[in-house]
């Protein structure tokens, strides 16, 4: 066992290694294993990886164990599978992190073709000669295992698929993701793309795929879905909530990223030669109804909850006609900002005036529906708080639709 620094540019990719290793350094792809605590999967899982490529795949190849500081014997059996198996290496972090270990182990990486899976080997191992070939070939940048794409098999629990649908709803309306599925454990990456995408990515968790993909596709790359099999590991370690948390605020860290150009994807493009493969409008914003929707639909729940927030704290201090005009007005113009850049793509100050004006006669329509039905419900009788709140957010949901239409007729023809 030797010891090796990897010190390229970034400093998170900086991180020492302690490695074993019997590995084939003329391997076209480096099939990475990160695993934490995994001592009683480790070895079957790697055994049967190995005989499956040395059977089936026509590729050279090797597997790196990446070792996250584990606490048990996971180093111990890495080290034993790396003595005892040709083409597998072992690779032992100090610190634990997903994101970390292929930041290190793939900046470290002789292998034109990188990629990692997990270790309870969820995806169809067939699914891996369709991932990484349009890499081999030049095709593509990136490649994705998907299990939310039509014509892939996935077993797994209600709770898993309905967290993984709305994660990826979420980075469609915020982000204006493109591939479907961000977190799926079985993904390939082009070494020369990986060396300049992962300097500007930032986390070292889990959150670490999606980062990594949302910069990509800024960045004019080309990302490869492939459909998968995947049946779920019902004893997996992860803490959904835990993820969730940290998920959001990645999304939230990106956006800000993008909007103050602390994310330099234009310089990438530029340097890349990739610009001529981008919108000339905002970069990620969609062009479709479809995409206009789903972004305006992320807008308007934000707005809606700013609405709610605001009309509780004022209704006890003004009454519940200036609560609901108050929160409207501030709201309205808010949300007309946003759509703006976020749903339609347009900057700077021309034909803001314009799209304002058009906002507040949406506003208008918007007041009419919600002050009528609070006056309908007062003057028919003495409604509850719940009541009361219930009507509101159907006269909300009908004036989100009138402004909608008013904003697409008056924003999205104009580019």
């Amino acid at each position: 066992m030797t010891s090796l620094a990897i010190t390229p540019d970034h400093p998170d990719l900086a991180a020492p290694l302690s490695t074993a290793s019997s590995v084939d350094v003329d391997a076209v792809v480096d099939i990475v294993i990160p695993v934490y605590n995994e001592e009683v999967d480790l070895g079957p899982s790697v055994t049967r990886l190995a005989a499956f490529l040395g059977a089936e795949f026509p590729y050279r190849w090797c597997i790196t164990i990446a070792d996250n500081a584990s606490t048990d014997r996971t180093w111990a059996e890495a080290q034993r599978l790396a003595a005892e198996l040709p083409r597998v290496r072992a690779v032992h972090l100090a610190e634990k992190g997903r994101g970390r270990a292929l930041k290190a182990v793939w900046a470290g990486s002789a292998a034109p073709v990188l990629a990692y899976m997990d270790v309870d080997l969820s995806t169809d191992l067939r699914a891996l000669l369709p991932l990484v070939a349009p890499l081999i070939s030049g095709h593509s940048d990136i490649a994705i295992g998907s299990r939310l794409a039509r014509s892939a098999r996935v077993v797994r629990g209600p709770k898993r698929e309905l967290i993984s649908r709305s994660y990826n709803l979420i980075l469609r309306g915020t982000l204006a993701a493109g591939f479907t599925d961000a977190q799926c454990g079985f993904k390939a990456i082009r070494a020369d793309v990986a060396a300049d995408l992962l300097p500007l990515v930032e986390d070292n968790n889990w959150f670490f795929d999606t980062e990594l993909l949302v910069i990509a596709q800024r960045a004019g790359m080309r990302i490869h879905e492939v459909p998968v099999d995947w049946v779920d590991d019902p004893n997996s370690t992860v803490d959904i909530v835990a993820t969730a948390k940290e998920d959001l605020r990645g999304v939230a860290r990106l956006l800000k990223g993008f909007a103050n150009g602390r994310i330099p994807v234009a310089r990438l493009r530029t340097e890349l030669g990739r610009d001529s493969e981008v919108p000339s409008t905002v970069p990620g914003v969609p062009r479709g109804m479809l995409g206009q929707l789903i972004r305006f639909g992320g807008v308007g729940v934000l707005s809606t909850i700013a609405y709610f927030v605001l009309y509780l704290a004022l209704r006890e201090v003004t009454g519940a006609q200036a609560a609901n005009l108050l929160a409207l007005v501030v709201t309205a113009v808010a949300n007309t900002a946003a759509n703006r850049r976020l749903t339609f793509g347009l900057r700077g100050s021309d034909g803001a005036l314009k799209h304002h004006a058009g906002g507040l006669i949406a506003f208008g329509v918007g007041l009419a529906l919600t002050s009528g039905s609070l006056w309908l419900l007062h003057t028919y009788g003495t409604p509850s708080r719940a009541v009361e709140v219930a009507v509101l957010v159907l006269a909300n949901a009908a004036s989100t639709l009138v402004r909608f239409l008013a904003l697409r007729q008056l924003m999205a023809h104009r580019r």
